[in-house]
């Protein structure tokens, strides 16, 4: 292990690891947002609004985000409308590709994570609810959101890591994230070994730290579904 080289780097690795952390924020909050309409829609009971979502995430979890990310970056740019419209500025930037292909992506799996969510929530809670005189769109922000958001939390943590580790696929659109900082040092020394080894060292130490955060919101979110020993 050449450890001057990887001292030398660690400026390099810093700059990734902080588009690294910006790429899975940016998906993240985006998939989430647009995930919570779409959860709704797909637990409807109409198959008119719950279909398309269903062709939506089944569509994109059976694909490789490499393929989606492809798609976004270079597919688009061949159609004559789409270099004609107003959206092609952000288009031809690597960045809002990856987020949104990284986004559309994160927003599939969360969408469906969200509406297990929902239908495992007890009827008994909506009954109670509605026995109060809760209207519906109050059935909706005070009972079924919490209690589904509460459930997802484990679910949706190994979504985070996972879309943590997608994020390195951003360095085969000329994004420096942590693996393009690697790939770069590797081009510069030929030494493949302490460049990966460095950039997974960090990837893990992300990880762990995610892994901690979720574990604690568990504990204190879903305190009262643990089995309560007497």
């Amino acid at each position: 292990m050449d450890f001057e080289v990887i001292h030398d780097s660690l400026p390099l690795y810093a700059g990734g690891l902080a588009v690294t952390l910006q790429l899975l924020l940016i998906s993240l909050a985006t998939g989430l947002v647009v995930a919570l309409p779409l959860a709704m829609l797909r637990v409807a009971p109409s198959r008119v609004l719950h279909g398309p979502v269903w062709l939506f995430t089944y569509a994109i979890r059976g694909t490789p985000l490499l393929v989606q990310l492809f798609l976004v970056y270079y597919g688009l740019a061949q159609f004559d409308a789409v270099r004609a419209s107003f959206a092609w500025p952000w288009l031809q930037s690597a960045a809002f590709c990856a987020c949104l292909a990284f986004g559309i992506n994160t927003c599939a799996y969360t969408t469906e994570i969200l509406a297990g969510a929902l239908r495992a929530t007890p009827a008994g809670e909506v009954e109670a609810a509605r026995a109060m005189g809760l209207s519906r769109p109050q059935v909706w922000r005070r009972i079924l959101w919490p209690s589904a958001l509460r459930r997802a939390i484990p679910a949706y943590g190994n979504e985070i890591v996972l879309m943590l580790h997608g994020t390195s696929l951003a360095s085969v659109v000329t994004l420096v994230d942590l693996t393009g900082a690697a790939r770069e040092v590797n081009s510069r020394h030929y030494l493949p070994f302490e460049a990966f080894v460095t950039a997974g060292a960090i990837y893990l130490g992300i990880t762990l730290a995610l892994v901690a955060a979720l574990h604690a919101a568990e504990r204190r979110w879903l305190a009262h579904l643990r089995p309560r020993i007497a």
